[in-house]
């Protein structure tokens, strides 16, 4: 079993779920697991292949933040998604996404508009989502057993190692993400509102004033969720703004 510092346990992973296990292209050191996956996307990889690695020297989170990953304590991956659904609904992968990879967990995660999740006030896994031709590159970085966290992040960070007090079996973690965010990404179209509900019951800042900036300007409000076509909701004395994009997402 893979506990804190050890490697990744291939007759394990295969035991938990032989599917999976089947998907799973393994690198040993990669610039960027998504980088990766797109390369092989457009050679034509087929949907549900997973590239997983121990090491990744250029790992990336959203707007090209740079994302850290400990040899043998924690989870990079890059899941390659083909989706049925239109085009124009695909930018809701992104919130089935980090919506199945918190459900995965026995824990109380709660999801962070628009992908990153939370555990007890602390970002424990980010999300980066990419397209490419006619398929979904999905970037997933959690913080299995970490044990220590660099200086001047950009919010404070923890593990499920750190949060219980006990290391986990990364296989069991890998095989429950990623069968729950295939679950939820079929869902993108006609079983999206039951989603939205799933995922406003998890809402970490719901109920909450936020400011984010849209289009380059700041904008505060109260959150109320996400609507029924995935947009941030925030009310504030201009009345309620319907928010599809938005950068620096801040507790006031």
């Amino acid at each position: 079993m893979s506990e804190a510092g050890g490697e990744w346990d291939g007759q394990l992973l295969a035991d938990i779920s032989p599917e999976l296990a089947g998907r799973v292209i393994f690198l040993e050191e990669c610039a960027s697991t998504n980088d990766e996956a797109r390369r092989l996307a457009d050679l034509g990889a087929a949907h549900g292949t997973l590239v997983l690695a121990e090491k990744q020297t250029a790992g990336r989170g959203r707007r090209g933040q740079a994302w850290a990953c400990p040899v043998g304590e924690g989870i990079a991956c890059s899941l390659i998604i083909r989706p049925e659904a239109p085009t124009p609904l695909w930018s809701r992968i992104a919130i089935a996404t980090g919506l199945g990879v918190a459900e995965s967990l026995d824990l109380p995660v709660e999801v962070k508009w628009p992908n990153d999740l939370w555990l007890n006030g602390k970002k424990l896994c980010g999300i980066l989502v990419e397209s490419t031709g006619n398929a979904v590159v999905v970037g997933i970085g959690m913080n299995v057993n970490v044990k220590k966290f660099p200086e001047g992040l950009a919010h404070p960070a923890t593990s499920i190692l750190l949060e219980t007090g006990t290391p986990a079996s990364r296989e069991v973690v890998l095989a429950g993400m990623i069968e729950r965010v295939i679950y939820r990404t079929s869902q993108i179209e006609g079983e999206f509102g039951s989603l939205i509900s799933s995922w406003n019951t998890r809402c970490a800042l719901r109920g909450k004033l936020i400011r984010c900036l849209r289009d380059g300007k700041p904008i505060t409000g109260m959150m109320e969720g996400l609507s029924l076509s995935g947009e941030l909701l925030l009310r504030n004395t201009e009345g309620l703004q319907r928010i599809l994009q938005a950068d620096e997402i801040r507790l006031v």
